[in-house]
């Protein structure tokens, strides 16, 4: 199936998109991709339109991807060119015959090529793998089944492979973020084809089930998983602690230490420093997030020498403070002369995909496919203005298109190059003048306690309606609120009306300034109770459960377990089947059956001592309580009282009781 000038086309946008939307793509364990013959990728799915496009623009060896397109869409003529001719393969899933549904895909790996599928069926936002249908297994044992027929032999189809791939994002909605591909070990497909083509009647689909389950098992190892969401959010907001510069972790650590420090925080076993130290990543990372501030930004504010970290110092003079702003500002400021042409060149896009990420502000995977889709769209517009500007310069000479088109190519290479420092350093300038600011602003500034319990507990994702078994929306973080229900009212007739709902208005995000003392407390205190966790994880040394694949594994396989998935238990799970090969009747044979239990594993364990030396080796700021060298600023005062309830307006009389010193994390606790 020859690919045309469409895929062409194409692909050179999504690489040009992806190129400039992240700061880097890591491709992991390339060996592991075939460089010829037929494959079928298997990828995690959280990303919409993104997941395609970066794993088709960094593909190794220069494989051209084929990907699954609903029939019914290959009705129009053009529309039928154009699709075949980027390389999508029609599907009908509606077909009870599967040689037929995937006659395409056998077409197509009959001559060696590549298809890219999605297992999960859909792209969603949770904390972990949620589901993996059986349709890739359908497919890859159906082709093994027809390249043995006369017409496979006769077209010549070689023997197929399952090509895992883990698609994760250090930050999937954040521009400038990084992303991994990790491509796992090739599953050989001779065992499963053997067991597909047994005479009995429901050898095909026990078959189906057991090859989806090896491909979970490796999807599950290749990405992030957590039980929960409080988990996954402590997990990232411990992470953020122990390297405060995100580009300090090797992106090729990032899984492992990330699941690591998962099971890390799902296993705690009873520790009395635990309830705490959840508490306090959890209220950290949310007022983080609702202050748009990250612990990265705040680490690397640029203070004075005077405010020595090591003895509590008064608060210096407002000609001092003034000062941090000032240099903040000019190291930020020296940098525009060299950058204001890219800047008003991308000023329409930047504006346009922000509101792009505020249309899908309740579905995170959708949010870095609109920012890329509206950026582009402004950034084609400013460039093609350009563009006609220059040439007209020029008398519309050949000589000048040519010079034209080289200088928006210069300004596009140009833009990228320099847009992380840039970035960076305007980061740092927003968050010294919100952070001092707020520190530095009157009293009445900060929020009363009261109002500010609504922004310590986090915002978990709405579920997906897509998704057959979501996660419970429980523990202590809060959900998007559901539509509030007007109750029914009586007509004039004695008839019921219909009943209305509304969505409960969100609440309005306060300003930065009233946060910033809770936001640099609730730092102390996170700092503070990760250091005693960990230093009492390493001093007792107890063994932790963690994932299979991260620990030393022991005894029997333990039936249904999955790292990362423990909290659901088999029994709730749909299409399972046990170790002796029993199917669970529930399941029906279609494309759309969820299988979501993996093999079972052994389990597994690390000492605590081996957990610390691991995050120290890859770079982890493991520190105990006593040797923090960090910056925060507290309010000797009321700390811990209700000042003034609601809006925390209320006056306190000591004018020492005001100041504000800047200390370290020691010296406050």
């Amino acid at each position: 199936m020859p690919f045309g000038p469409s895929h062409t086309i194409i692909l050179s946008i999504a690489r040009s998109a992806v190129y400039s939307f992240f700061s880097e793509i890591r491709i992991i364990n390339e060996d592991n991709v075939p460089k010829d013959g037929p494959v079928i990728v298997v990828c995690t799915h959280h990303n919409m339109s993104v997941d395609p496009a970066v794993l088709s623009s960094t593909f190794p060896g220069g494989r051209k991807l084929h990907y699954w397109a609903k029939a019914s869409l290959f009705g129009h003529p053009i529309a039928k060119k154009v699709l075949l001719d980027a390389g999508n393969i029609p599907v009908n899933r509606k077909s009870s015959d599967k040689q037929a549904m995937f006659k395409g895909t056998f077409d197509a790996l009959a001559v060696g090529e590549v298809v890219a599928l999605f297992p999960e069926g859909t792209s969603y936002t949770e904390p972990r793998i949620m589901q993996v249908k059986d349709g890739a297994a359908w497919a890859a044992l159906e082709y093994m089944k027809w390249s043995q027929s006369e017409e496979g032999k006769a077209k010549g189809a070689k023997e197929l492979v399952v090509l895992p791939a883990g698609l994760v994002y250090t930050n999937k909605s954040k521009y400038r973020s990084s992303a991994l591909i990790e491509f796992g070990k090739p599953i050989t497909l001779s065992k499963f084809t053997q067991e597909f083509l047994a005479p009995t009647p429901d050898a095909p689909r026990l078959s189906v089930k057991k090859l989806t389950k090896a491909i979970e098992k490796n999807l599950v190892e290749l990405t992030i998983n957590a039980p929960d969401w409080e988990t996954l959010y402590c997990a990232r907001m411990a992470r953020e602690l122990l390297w405060e510069n995100e580009r300090t972790l090797n992106l090729d650590d990032f899984v492992s230490t990330s699941q690591l420090l998962v099971d890390l925080f799902a296993n705690p076993n009873g520790y009395s420093s635990f309830p705490a130290l959840k508490a306090a990543l959890l209220k950290y990372s949310s007022l983080l997030k609702v202050s748009h501030l990250t612990n990265e930004s705040l680490s690397a504010l640029p203070l004075p020498r005077t405010l020595d970290p090591s003895h509590p110092v008064p608060l210096p003079s407002r000609l001092s403070t003034l000062s941090v702003l000032l240099f903040s500002t000019f190291a930020c400021i020296i940098r525009l002369p060299f950058f204001v042409v890219p800047i008003i060149m991308h000023a329409p896009a930047y504006v346009m995909a922000r509101y792009g990420a505020r249309l899908a502000a309740e579905e995170e995977e959708s949010q870095a496919q609109n920012k890329i889709v509206f950026g582009l769209l402004l950034t084609t517009f400013s460039y093609g203005i350009l563009f006609w500007l220059m040439w007209a310069i020029f008398w519309l000479t050949p000589v000048g298109a040519a010079t034209a088109a080289a200088t928006v190519w210069l300004i596009y290479q140009y833009h990228v190059r320099l847009i992380d420092d840039v970035y960076t350093h305007a980061k740092r300038l927003v968050a010294a003048w919100r952070v001092l600011l707020g520190v530095w602003g009157p009293k009445q500034w900060e929020m009363g306690l009261a109002a500010l319990t609504q922004y310590t507990i986090p915002v978990i994702p709405p579920p997906n309606p897509w998704i057959d078994k979501p996660l419970p929306r429980s523990g202590t973080a809060t959900p998007i609120p559901p539509p509030e229900t007007k109750p029914a009212t009586t007509d004039g007739d004695g008839s019921s009306s219909k009943t209305t709902s509304t969505i409960k208005k969100k609440a309005k995000r306060p300003s930065s300034r009233r946060l910033i003392r809770h936001v640099l407390r609730a730092r102390i205190e996170a700092s503070q109770a990760l250091a005693t966790f960990l230093e009492e994880l390493e001093y007792k040394s107890p063994r932790i459960r963690v994932s299979s694949h991260l620990g030393h594994p022991e005894g029997q396989v333990e039936e249904g377990y999955v790292s990362g998935m423990s909290s659901t238990s088999a029994s709730e799970r749909s299409g399972y089947v046990d170790a002796s090969g029993n199917h669970n009747s529930n399941s029906s044979d279609s494309l759309s059956t969820p299988v979501l239990l993996g093999e079972g594993e052994k389990k597994a364990y690390l000492e605590g001592k081996e957990i610390i030396a691991l995050l120290r080796r890859r770079g982890a700021r493991v520190k105990h309580e006593g040797q923090h060298s960090d910056w925060a600023a507290v309010v000797s005062s009321s700390e811990g009282e209700d000042n003034s309830g609601a809006e925390g307006e209320g006056e306190d009389d000591d004018a020492d009781a005001d100041e504000v010193v800047w200390v370290s994390p020691s010296a406050s606790a």
